[in-house]
């Protein structure tokens, strides 16, 4: 069976991961959803993290996860600002800031 190198593998992958967001960001639905936030008068920053699996065909699963993103053994930290706990709130979304 003929190796691809890794570059080549990363390349399509990244190709991959943009025209995915680019799909997104050009979608009718997602516009106008965010235009909706922006039209109640806030400020939208949209971000996709995108992971993307794969596999040689008969071989084992490979997976390239985003850059920086945790381990799955580390937990997550999320750091909410107070801008951040008043749109979660007025959503009805609660947030327990004691950790």
């Amino acid at each position: 069976m003929n190796q691809v190198p890794d570059a080549v593998i990363k390349s399509l992958m990244r190709e991959l991961g943009e025209a995915i967001t680019e799909a997104l960001g050009d979608a009718p639905r997602v516009n106008e959803a965010v235009q909706r936030l922006r039209d109640a008068g806030y400020e939208v920053h949209l971000v996709i993290d995108t992971r993307i699996g794969f596999s040689r065909k008969g071989g084992a699963a490979e997976s390239e996860a985003p850059q920086g993103a945790p381990k799955p053994e580390e937990p997550a930290r999320l750091r909410i600002t107070n801008e951040d706990a008043k749109f979660l709130k007025s959503l009805k979304i609660s947030v327990d800031t004691d950790a």
